[in-house]
């Protein structure tokens, strides 16, 4: 009983399900702006399953694609994909698993759910190999983020209506720009290994200030999505705390690299749940 549950560890580990936060949040959001209220238990329970598995898939490809590099890489050497606690055949294992259950959960959705299955796993499974190639990764990682919300309105409306599309490049936007600042911790590995990145390619200062831009047009978009979808005092209240939000995750960063981490996760983390809290009272 207690390999397993080291196991299990492990595999929560290697796909960092803590940050699970991310993706939930915007998925339920549009969810509930779909549905101007609560959308019932089977498309909770849907909607949950079909978020869970697209991060572990994503996790997963991310994580066994990336193992070579990782190992080379001071920052993630320690990971399980790479000191053999998590083997090659478990992690693709655990991707096909989570690959067959997010398209049974969209066959249980609705059709257009369905459809779309297949092209979202393909994205998810995208960055990884564009950071190889090109410095749109960041772009790529924000999209696939930027599917949730896309993703819960079709599971409500079978429809993609303008405000979730706003929604969604705002979510995108906002995570291209939070990656673009982790991933100045490696730089300088990156230049080394001919790994492509925006700090990598154009430099510290300049990454920075095209974070900057990247959630001025988070809020720009999430601004848009407001006044799309016919919110109220709540959501505008969103807006302006996701501003602060970003506006003090850019000072931490500004002020001293040490903090990444703690502007990556804990900053990004909490905007999320005050997003989604702060819709709920809309709708009550």
């Amino acid at each position: 009983m207690s390999n397993i549950k080291i196991k299990l560890q492990n595999i929560s580990e290697l796909i960092m399900f803590k940050h699970s936060i991310f993706s939930l949040s915007f998925i339920f959001i549009a969810m509930i702006v779909a549905s101007n209220g609560w959308f019932g238990w089977r498309l909770f329970f849907l909607g949950l399953l079909a978020s869970i598995s697209a991060r572990n898939f994503a996790m997963g490809v991310n994580r066994y694609l990336d193992r070579d590099i990782d190992a080379l890489n001071p920052r993630t050497k320690d990971r399980p994909s790479v000191d053999g606690r998590v083997s090659t055949s478990i992690m693709v294992l655990f991707i096909i698993l989570n690959a067959v259950i997010f398209i049974l959960v969209a066959y249980f959705i609705n059709n257009l759910a369905l459809k779309l299955s297949i092209p979202i796993l393909l994205i998810l499974g995208a960055y990884t190999l564009f950071k190889r190639f090109s410095s749109l990764a960041h772009i790529i990682l924000g999209l696939s983020l930027g599917l949730a919300p896309i993703a819960g309105v079709v599971a409500v409306e079978g429809d993609i209506p303008l405000w979730s599309i706003y929604l969604a490049v705002g979510v995108l936007f906002w995570v291209a720009g939070f990656d673009l600042l982790y991933s100045l911790q490696d730089i300088e590995f990156d230049k080394a290994h001919n790994l492509y990145s925006i700090p990598s390619k154009f430099g510290v200062e300049n990454s920075m200030l095209i974070a900057k831009v990247f959630h001025i047009l988070t809020i720009i978009f999430w601004i848009l999505f407001v006044k799309s979808a016919g919110l109220g005092f709540f959501s505008q209240l969103a807006i302006i705390l996701s501003a602060i939000a970003l506006a003090y995750e850019h000072y931490l960063v500004d002020k001293d690299f040490t903090k990444i981490d703690r502007a990556f996760f804990t900053v990004n983390g909490y905007l999320g749940i005050m997003f989604l809290i702060l819709i709920i009272l809309e709708v009550i």
